[in-house]
């Protein structure tokens, strides 16, 4: 009997990587899929349109967990999309819920005010309590989703509805002031996804596309969401509403939070495991901002079979070992050359038991007056640099979020204040957030700070590894931030984003400095020069996560999986790789310092009932003289081609800045047959706010 139990000891530890026992397998697909639509009703009358995906072929009176997507992108059109990323839940005895939130859709009522608002949530809470009491449930409600569908997961963790008990959170942040989209680093970020969403809001639900009363009021003539956002410029209460930054012991649900090295919203992950009390996982791969099984760039993996293990474990009762694993898979990134195309990102995975991680050294790199960057302190001096608005298109253009694969850094470095390492004497691999130490000064009351983390190979290519920016004013608090004294030294600590990377024996560390990331981020409006201070070691440095070398296990995770397609439903044209306009020119005049980059981006969807194409052309416009005068200019028009008609919706944003305000004018449309039938503009001047 001593022997047998040893035997089943170590089988134990063979299938969960390192439990105690023996672990139930994971839900087996076992069940075909159909989809039913359904009307959820809220207290106040509206309902709220439903697309459920349910497990076919077992007994009449099965009951199943359900797994909620809570999004405002029109279910109807998505199904091309849901269809397959929701089989491999359903075949393996789960319903899943594809809800339109308020007024978005084909759900009714009058469009929710922004992104995350309270009515957004306490409608979420409703749904998840009709969701546990249908009478196909078993009760038990998990939530999933990527981007919008992952912060709404963590913000109704933060709220414990009863019956919600477990997330799966993909390309999310609970940060809504520095880390979402529209203040990057707490800095102004003009985005191509804020005009495109404001065009959407005012459409009526697919297939029928009803235009009147009811649709000018609830969704057409209603504010721009991106207006809301542009009169929030500092951190505080609008922000809060949602964060859960200050509310991690609130979370009791086991959360499960995805990232991916080439996605702006990777730094979510460790603060989540260390800060969350209740079960948390992890895992950061080499993605941008979409799924790990649909993944740009590769290798991809089937998270969906550890997200079922995650919900078996939570919705179904059963032991699937995977709390008895680490709690953090990292894909450790290898050196590639710069891009902005990478198919595939070399590295390998590799496990941690959570975060922070013990073993991780901290080392100090100073800038050196001849520019070079040494383990040993630096004697005094100051390096001075002129402020070139223009600068950072390298980092890959609007769409960035500090995420992306980056084009050769070499152009921004040309303008910035750059310091190198000897060629490496060994493989050196950092795991973490760089921290980068700056004594600094500017001759204007407004500037910001930008510091980026490269790897020079031998051949003078640059790729850049991590980076961040620092709003100056915010240097005491971005909630109450303060103008700059012109002359006045003081000191910055900016954390750059979450990072990995193996930099090769003979490659060298490179330091760079600048004060714009354009047109990525807004510049500052006044023409400047900037002061970095070296000396001692108090003064300026770089301090990096180095992760000693030594082998550690590895998970083993499944490649993706076929998923079948929804007849019906077929990309025609598939667009950029983000999904949003992406730099297609750069237009510098020497003469007059004015710099012009055009972004554009062009698809087309099949559906049975018709055809929709879309188009954007986005211009940004500086001038490394006149920084004050920064404008972007944007279209964005969408048409659908239905049997007996055609229509048209269209948008013009022009988004431009003095030094005292920012212009705002936006103007909506729609058409049926070329007929104009309707147009609603919005013209606001918004003071800028320590912008």
């Amino acid at each position: 009997m001593r022997k047998l139990a040893i035997l089943l000891t170590i089988a134990g530890l063979s299938h969960a990587g390192i439990g105690t026992s023996a672990v139930d397998p994971p839900s087996q697909p076992e069940y075909g899929m159909k989809i039913r639509s359904s009307a959820i009703p809220m207290p106040d009358g509206v309902s709220l349109s439903a697309d459920l995906y349910m497990p076919t072929g077992g007994a009449a009176d099965d009951r199943f967990p359900v797994l909620l997507e809570y999004l405002p992108y029109r279910k109807h059109e998505s199904r091309g999309r849901n269809y397959p990323l929701y089989s491999y839940f359903v075949r393996r005895g789960y319903v899943v819920a594809s809800v339109d939130i308020r007024g978005t859709g084909n759900s009714e009522g009058q469009l929710i005010p922004h992104e995350y608002s309270d009515i957004e949530q306490q409608d979420g809470e409703i749904v998840i309590d009709w969701l546990s009491k249908a009478n196909w449930s078993n009760g038990n409600v998990g939530m999933f989703g990527i981007s919008w569908g992952g912060f709404n997961a963590i913000q109704m963790a933060v709220r414990n509805p009863p019956a919600l008990k477990a997330i799966i959170a993909v390309d999310a942040t609970e940060d809504l002031f520095q880390d979402d989209v529209h203040y990057m680093d707490g800095i102004m970020h003009v985005d191509s996804w804020e005009m495109s969403m404001d065009l959407d809001n005012s459409r009526p639900g697919a297939p029928d596309y009803v235009i009147d009363d009811d649709n000018f009021r609830d969704r057409f003539d209603t504010e721009p969401w991106m207006l809301t956002y542009k009169k929030q410029q500092t951190d505080g209460p609008f922000w809060d509403r949602a964060s859960a930054r200050d509310k991690y012991g609130q979370i009791r649900i086991p959360s499960f939070h995805i990232g991916g090295w080439y996605d702006g919203y990777r730094d979510s992950l460790p603060r989540m495991l260390e800060n969350v009390k209740a079960p948390v996982k992890a895992m950061i791969g080499p993605w941008s901002h979409a799924w790990p099984h649909d993944p740009y760039p590769n290798p991809g993996v089937e998270w969906r079979a550890d997200g079922v293990r995650w919900f078996d474990q939570f919705l179904k009762g059963k032991d699937t070992g995977i709390l008895a694993e680490p709690r953090f898979a990292v894909y450790v990134r290898e050196w590639h050359p710069p891009g902005p195309y990478l198919d595939y990102a070399p590295g390998y995975w590799r496990w941690e038991d959570g975060w922070p991680i013990k073993r991780i050294n901290e080392q100090r790199y100073y800038p050196q007056d001849n520019h070079t960057l040494s383990a040993r302190p630096a004697g005094d001096a100051v390096h001075r640099l002129r402020y070139v608005p223009s600068i950072g298109v390298e980092a890959g253009g609007p769409v960035m979020w500090w995420g992306d694969v980056a084009h050769d850094q070499r152009p921004t470095d040309a303008f910035s204040l750059v310091y190198d390492t000897d060629p490496l004497q060994r493989d050196t691999e950092i795991l973490g957030l760089p921290k980068a130490f700056l004594k600094v000064s500017a001759d204007a009351p407004r500037a910001n700070w930008f510091v980026r983390l490269s790897d020079v190979a031998p051949d003078g290519t640059v790729t850049q590894v991590a980076g961040a920016g620092f709003n100056g004013t915010h240097r005491n608090s971005a909630r109450a931030p303060e103008d700059l004294v012109p002359g006045e030294v003081f000191d910055l600590e900016i954390e750059m984003h979450f990072t990995s990377w193996v930099f090769p024996k003979g490659h060298r560390l490179r330091f760079a400095i600048a004060n714009s990331q354009w047109p990525m981020l807004w510049p500052t409006p006044y023409p400047m020069t900037s002061t970095l201070q070296l000396g001692g070691k108090a003064g300026s440095h770089l301090v990096l996560p180095v992760v000693p070398s030594g082998k550690r296990r590895a998970p083993d995770f499944p490649a993706p999986a076929e998923s079948p397609s929804m007849p019906g439903y077929k990309a025609l044209d598939v667009g950029t790789s983000s999904g949003y306009g992406e730099v297609s020119s750069v237009d510098r005049n020497p003469q007059t310092g004015e710099v012009i980059v055009t972004a554009t981006n062009t698809g087309a969807t099949q559906y049975p009932w018709g055809t929709e194409t879309y188009r954007e052309t986005i211009e940004h416009k500086t001038s490394d003289s006149h920084p004050e005068h920064t404008s972007m200019t944007g279209t964005h028009r969408m048409e659908v081609t239905l049997p007996d008609r055609t229509l048209l919706w269209q948008a013009e944003l022009t988004f431009r800045s003095d030094r005292e305000n920012f212009y705002y004018h936006y103007v909506r449309r729609v058409s049926e047959n070329d007929k104009l039938i309707r147009e609603k503009a919005w013209n606001e001047t918004i003071p800028r706010n320590y912008q």
